[in-house]
């Protein structure tokens, strides 16, 4: 045990941490130098987006002053919408390297990570990044990650991760200054479940860090939070290829596999322990996540529900912070309602499902939890799909979710960035902050709903790319919603229900009625688009119908010849609209995510 460190890397999005795995890997002979860049970003959608979505665990070994030391590393995502993946691999370390892109400097998600990390009581070892780079502004950000942490200048490592420059002092501090784990082999086991992966041909893959205790290949293991037992029929390490063992033991990091099929008897934050001699009390790590945006996902066949299903319950393995229910809907049938820590993250869920599970879905308008208070009724009613929105005669009150907004820009552009949150219906806390000359922290609390849509594109344009924002749930706040119902063809579609601020109602139902006269075909028959709010028309738009010339063939002769042509049309096409059924195309619900912008 004395010989092992655990430790992560945590950084904003781009800093280089992927790259500077990539180094401690080959530096550690674990790999060799002809290996493909982000080893250990293994799917398609990490490689295409340039990010990190899941947090992958590797065991390296690194001879120092003639010992042999065992590092365990696991890479965290940069991107707010997955700070769960970071507070889970956290929980599994005593150490962190601390990336900055000094070209960047320090970001939002870069202080976010790092209180993170200090709660969890980490070591903190300071990273900078790039200093190859000709736009390095390196003095400027070792005052900052100076003041951040706490530390000295002598204490930041500056590193090349690209070019490899560095990367020995690295490893040297990561064996010197974490500290090896703490806990007693003689103790009875105790193991905390940080991650788990369904394999087809195997069951479920557990991945774990032991407290105390040890494991045995075939030992009988307890999973504390359903009580349920299995044998561990094999164990062994998180290298690059799964490396089989005999024994694991207290500090270390590895895999089990028990021949679990059920996908709800396996929990991340779970402790494992011995069935014969089990631990009193379960390792209480992790915290319950909570979901911030939710939405809707239905398959496009009905007969695909259940696949849908199974899929959905396998993601979940590999992704705790999804949550899903069924639910049903008249215009789209069977499907399940999730919630998210983001719309990046719903947007990964949705591309997963249908790469990873061959699986193709709709995905429906996403939305944020709302606290309703009925008159006459002391209850407090959660909603998170409008459709379940009750009559606005019958409401108290609306409380919406509010975040606290952390931007880091530059100075130039502040002002166009203070519009832009009041514009979110956004009030600034606190005064600005001037963190060096030129660069400013400004604080704002804003509504959830106004910044899961296209608060961040419009952020990164008005600033050039140089903004950077972090945000955190502070808690609900009375708020003046109505609901926007959509009816097509007459016809109620709840699954396109909106809560939009009563000061863009109008706006809103207009720019609905624009959207989906483009979007929905024309069809044999006209279709009207209308908006209602509180049982009220406020916007349509019709789609013309599809139409024959019938008085083609009418070459001459009486007027009335034609009219009667015309009439019987007429009555053909009103019939066709009392009977026919109107397609909305997938793409509809997804072109909703820019109504609001």
């Amino acid at each position: 045990m004395h010989y092992i460190r655990n430790f992560c890397i945590i950084a904003h999005i781009d800093h280089g941490k992927s790259t500077l795995a990539d180094r401690l890997l080959e530096f550690t002979k674990t790999v060799s130098k002809k290996k493909r860049n982000q080893l250990l970003d293994d799917m398609d959608l990490e490689r295409e987006r340039g990010i990190t979505i899941k947090s992958h665990a590797v065991q390296m070994e690194y001879k120092y002053k003639n010992k042999i030391y065992i590092l365990n590393l696991i890479d965290t995502p940069g991107h707010v919408d997955f700070s769960y993946e970071v507070s889970r691999s956290i929980a599994a370390c005593e150490g962190a390297l601390l990336v900055v892109d000094c070209t960047k400097s320090v970001q939002a998600q870069t202080i976010s990570n790092l209180s993170l990390a200090l709660k969890n009581h980490l070591v903190i070892i300071p990273i900078l990044n790039k200093i190859d780079l000709c736009d390095s502004i390196s003095e400027n950000v070792i005052k900052e990650i100076v003041e951040l942490v706490g530390c000295e200048k002598k204490d930041i490592i500056s590193v090349s991760a690209k070019n490899g420059l560095g990367i020995d002092n690295v490893l040297n501090k990561i064996v010197t200054r974490i500290p090896a784990p703490k806990g007693d082999p003689k103790a009875p086991l105790q193991a905390l479940i940080f991650d788990s992966l369904y394999n087809p041909f195997r069951g479920i893959e557990a991945f774990f860090r032991i407290k105390n205790g040890f494991i045995r290949k075939g030992q009988e293991l307890q999973f504390m939070s359903t009580g349920k037992i299995y044998s561990a029929c094999e164990i062994g390490t998180l290298k690059l290829q799964r490396v089989s063992k005999n024994q694991i033991n207290t500090g270390d990091v590895g895999y089990v596999v028990s021949g679990i099929k059920n996908t709800k008897e396996i929990k991340v934050g779970d402790t494992i322990t011995d069935a014969k001699n089990p631990a009193k009390k379960a390792i209480q790590k992790f915290k319950e996540f909570k979901p911030m945006v939710f939405a809707s996902i239905y398959p496009v066949t009905s007969d695909k529900y259940e696949e849908l299903r199974s899929s959905i319950e396998k993601l979940q393995l590999n992704d705790a912070a999804l949550s899903f229910s069924p639910e049903s809907s008249t215009a789209l049938g069977f499907g399940f309602h999730c919630g998210f820590l983001g719309l990046l993250h719903m947007e990964i869920v949705k591309d997963r499902l249908e790469r990873e599970y061959n699986v193709s879905v709709i995905l429906t308008i996403p939305s944020v939890s709302y606290r309703i208070y009925k008159k006459n009724d002391q209850k407090v009613l959660i909603i998170n799909n409008p459709s379940d929105f009750p009559e606005i005669e019958k409401l108290k009150k609306i409380e919406e979710p509010y975040v606290l907004v952390s931007i880091i820009t530059k100075d130039v552009y502040i002002g166009n960035i203070i519009s832009l949150c009041i514009e979110k219906r956004g009030s600034m806390v606190g005064n600005h902050n001037y963190m060096t000359s030129k660069r400013i922290k400004i604080m704002f609390e804003i509504p959830l709903s106004e910044i899961i849509f296209d608060f961040y594109d419009k952020l990164k344009t008005i600033s050039n790319g140089y903004a950077s924002f972090d945000y955190n749930f502070v808690g609900y706040k009375d708020s003046d919603l109505k609901k926007i119902t959509v009816l097509i063809n007459y016809e109620k579609i709840e699954a396109l229900s909106l809560l939009v601020h009563k000061t863009k109602v109008f706006f809103v139902a207009k720019k609905v009625c624009q959207e989906l006269s483009v979007l929905i075909p024309r069809h044999q028959f006209s279709i009207p688009i209308q908006v209602s709010v509180s049982g009220k028309i406020i916007a349509r738009e019709t789609i013309k119908a599809l139409r024959k010339n019938v008085t083609e063939k009418c070459y001459g002769g009486d007027i009335t010849r034609k009219r009667k042509l015309l009439e019987k049309q007429k009555r053909g096409k009103k019939k066709m609209r009392q009977i026919g059924k109107v397609e909305i195309p997938s793409s509809a619900f997804m072109a909703f995510l820019k109504v609001k912008n």
